[in-house]
């Protein structure tokens, strides 16, 4: 928590940020799995998204998120 929150004060990010160590809620959102680099594998964070309604449930999922153009897909899936 203490690099959260230093990120927030430097950044000036005015919002609390939530930390998984456990890696419990990235499971059962499916969120982690195998990746290759340079040929090794490893487990990595994926970037999926997903857009939960007001009831906690799941309306669509972006599985595989483009940081540079997401936030207009998700704004657009809003309309």
């Amino acid at each position: 928590m203490t690099r959260q929150k230093n990120f927030c004060t430097k950044q000036e990010f005015p919002y609390q940020l939530l930390s998984d160590p456990d890696k419990e809620t990235i499971r059962a959102y499916k969120a982690i799995g195998m990746k290759k680099m340079y040929g090794k594998e490893y487990e990595g964070i994926l970037r999926i998204s997903y857009l939960i309604d007001e009831r906690g449930m799941i309306e669509i999922a972006y599985p595989k998120v483009r940081p540079k153009e997401h936030a207009q897909q998700v704004l657009s899936d809003l309309a």
